[in-house]
């Protein structure tokens, strides 16, 4: 070990490098479930194109949600689930409609349609809410915890160190907030 960690902006570089790659691992793994779901309802049904879309986006949604959190944000704020699972598929919504009113676009604004034009511009409309997305819900959505919540270190599991604060607290009656108050003598 050299002796340097390269500093704070280092450690917050690489938090976020590891956060985009899970984002993006997900992502990449809802990507194939939406292609896959357009393609075989383009193929095997007479479903319209932009119709299509928009129930292969609301399946890969389903998935992505659950790959958020529980594998990308799985160390961030759980108590509010009505509130984030709200949030998700609000701004979820706000991606469909971006990458649907491209494939929309090219479909019926400049007559694109061939299966290959089609998964294109599904394509690029996906690249585009992806930028969207990702910057919504790492802000709005799988919030963090506050700075004196979650301890992140390499070797040490994310909630480990909570979790053993809260037995310290929960076993000791001067850490417990749930103590029962013990009025102090005044005249000592």
């Amino acid at each position: 070990m050299s002796g340097r960690d390269g500093g704070p902006l280092r450690r917050r570089l690489e938090r976020f490098g590891r956060e985009f790659a899970k984002f993006g691992t997900i992502g990449g793994l809802g990507l194939l479930v939406d292609l896959g779901v357009f393609n075989l309802l383009r193929h095997l049904t007479d479903v319209p194109v932009v119709r299509a879309s928009v129930f292969a986006t609301v399946v890969a949604i389903g998935f992505n949600y659950l790959g958020f959190r529980y594998f990308t944000y799985r160390e961030r704020d759980k108590n509010r689930r009505t509130r984030e699972l709200t949030l998700f598929l609000l701004f979820s919504v706000v991606g469909l409609v971006i990458q649907s009113g491209v494939l929309y676009t090219a479909t019926y604004g400049f007559g694109w349609d061939s299966p290959l034009q089609s998964n294109a511009f599904k394509f690029l409309g996906i690249g585009i809410a992806t930028v969207f997305r990702f910057w919504s819900y790492r802000t709005w959505v799988f919030r963090k915890l506050p700075e004196g919540d979650a301890v992140e270190s390499d070797g040490i599991e994310p909630g480990a160190v909570e979790t053993g604060a809260v037995r310290a607290a929960e076993s000791d009656p001067l850490l417990d907030a749930r103590a029962p108050r013990v009025p102090v003598d005044r005249a000592t």
